[in-house]
């Protein structure tokens, strides 16, 4: 029992510390992060897949909070339930906790100087190519028959020639996800199937 518990510990130890990593290399907010979190979680240690991590990330949009630290907290409760959830979010707000405190108690006297008005506006610009890294990758993964082609030009259009509130796209896509799935069944799933590079390993045996 010992033994065991220990190792728990161990394994909850190591989320923290990844999801520390994650936090302290990250600048930018959560949408710079979904690379990273992609690369680290579902590329290298292989704790969620794509399609779950496309998931979390739908879901953070709905969800009240910042998306990282919801994403971080949906990784850590499939890993080892609630205490993984509690190791990968205390992991992923830490770093922000200390940065935030030292540009905080300094930031007011350095924040007119001109080196640090060149400085932010790299990390601006390198920012907004994390960002745009991220959402490409997002089309490529989400955007895979006609359906979801118009559903992600009609959302872009009206997103940036109304002022309608983002949550009203998310409740319209919602209810017309669900009367299509209800209309067509598995086929609505179809085109996401036959670009799973697993499923067609899998047939191939």
């Amino acid at each position: 029992m010992k033994h065991s518990a220990w190792e728990t510990i161990k394994e909850l130890l190591y989320m923290y510390w990844t999801m520390f990593q994650i936090g302290i290399c990250t600048f930018g907010g959560g949408y710079a992060m979904i690379s990273i979190i992609e690369r680290e979680l579902v590329e290298k240690r292989k704790w969620i897949s794509s399609d779950e991590l496309l998931d979390y990330v739908a879901i953070g949009q709905i969800t009240p909070g910042v998306i990282a630290v919801n994403m971080a907290t949906f990784v850590g409760r499939k890993k080892k339930g609630v205490p993984g959830s509690i190791a990968c979010t205390l992991g992923v707000i830490t770093p922000s906790i200390i940065i935030i405190t030292i540009i905080a108690a300094f930031l007011t006297n350095f924040q007119n100087n001109e080196y640090v008005q060149h400085a932010l506006a790299g990390i601006r610009v390198c920012v907004g190519a994390l960002i745009l890294n991220a959402v490409i990758g997002f089309i490529k993964k989400t955007v895979i028959d006609l359906l979801s082609l118009v559903i992600f030009l009609c959302v872009f259009i009206l997103a940036v020639f109304t002022r309608i509130e983002t949550v009203w796209f998310v409740v319209g896509i919602i209810l017309i996800s669900a009367i299509v799935t209800l209309i067509l069944g598995e086929k609505f799933y179809q085109p996401a199937a036959k670009k799973d590079p697993d499923s067609k390993k899998e047939a191939g045996k």
